[in-house]
């Protein structure tokens, strides 16, 4: 089961919120559409969800046409940001809720409700009220809700973004879990580039309603094709031509420039600059971030400041005069 779209778009009072989209999700694919607030994301997910009407383009899931089937026929399990759970309904009557509008017989209900409350690890929690419920366990139970109807495809915006930090960490580890067990295609929400790193087999990235790079999360990490993507996607130094040249210039040895230099800049990731204290070195070490087991830094060399990570306690301190070399086997120019 896969699902096509072709030259989707979508406008609000004369504002494109969305632009030419096309993109295909396979049959076990788990994709991030990743990007800032307003970017499209949100409303991309609720038009393949059949919750806003595209104003042109096709939408397949194996080989049908979506275009004008109401939410419910499409058969996609959705899960919201704000879990969107009954307060008058127990954990087992939330989860069972999908069934029993589709007149399921109560035993099968009963037997689905009891196989998804060990799947997401809450079964000595059947009976409560989600008031009564931890913020990761309410998301497990709207989670479990959306899968009781044996989804075609799951949909989620941004599901984890109101849990505190270990919550939100723990619940990654569970959804990326059951969707590889499971093997259900998803589709999910974020603006949050280390979930959309850790969860995806496919990111798309998205910016002022166009998609402006997909590929796997190794691909938008070293290999980003825009600036917009090497900033948004983890930290960059973005180097132009003329300034490697002045300052490192084996990069450009390794990675030589194309033709247009002016519309280029060569992406360094932080780890990827090395130091070594000189006193007469070519720069300067300014403020130095310790980060546990990382530490970050910035760095004054010529006339650019540039970022700088090294994974142990840094040796140097601010004021510090080094002689930086960037790691030739890494970089690649973006468009600026």
């Amino acid at each position: 089961m896969s699902l096509e779209l072709s030259h989707v778009h979508k406008s609000f009072d004369g504002f494109q919120a969305l632009k030419d989209i096309s993109l295909s999700v396979g049959p076990h694919d788990f994709v991030c559409l990743l990007g800032p607030s307003g970017c499209g994301k949100t409303t991309l997910l609720r038009i393949i969800a059949g919750l806003l009407q595209a104003d042109g383009g096709e939408i397949l899931f194996s080989g049908q046409d979506l275009g004008q089937m109401p939410p419910r026929s499409r058969n996609f399990g959705i899960v919201f940001q704000s879990y969107s759970l009954f307060p008058n309904m127990t954990v087992r009557e939330n989860i069972g809720y999908g069934l029993r509008i589709r007149r399921e017989p109560p035993a099968r209900i009963a037997a689905r409700v009891d196989e998804l409350l060990q799947l997401i690890r809450i079964p000595d929690m059947a009976e409560r009220f989600p008031w009564q419920l931890s913020g990761g366990q309410q998301q497990r139970v709207a989670l479990a809700r959306a899968l009781a109807v044996n989804p075609r495809l799951i949909l989620l915006d941004e599901p984890l973004s109101a849990l505190d930090a270990r919550v939100r960490n723990e619940m990654r580890h569970e959804i990326r879990e059951v969707q590889r067990r499971l093997k259900i295609p998803t589709i999910m929400v974020t603006h949050d580039q280390e979930e959309a790193l850790m969860l995806a087999d496919t990111i798309v990235c998205m910016n002022n309603g166009a998609i402006e790079q997909v590929g796997s999360p190794w691909q938008l990490y070293h290999e980003p094709g825009t600036r917009f993507v090497a900033d948004f996607i983890g930290l960059s130094n973005l180097l132009s031509a003329d300034w490697t040249r002045r300052h490192a210039p084996e990069m450009l040895a390794a990675h030589p420039p194309p033709a247009d230099e002016s519309r280029w800049l060569l992406c360094v990731r932080p780890e990827h600059i090395r130091l070594a204290a000189d006193a007469n070195g070519p720069a300067t070490v300014g403020a130095v971030t310790f980060l546990g087991n990382l530490c970050r830094m910035t760095l004054r060399w010529g006339d650019m400041d540039l970022r700088v990570e090294q994974h142990a306690a840094s040796a140097y301190r601010e004021g510090d005069r080094v002689r930086p070399t960037i790691d030739p086997a890494h970089g690649c120019w973006v468009t600026a």
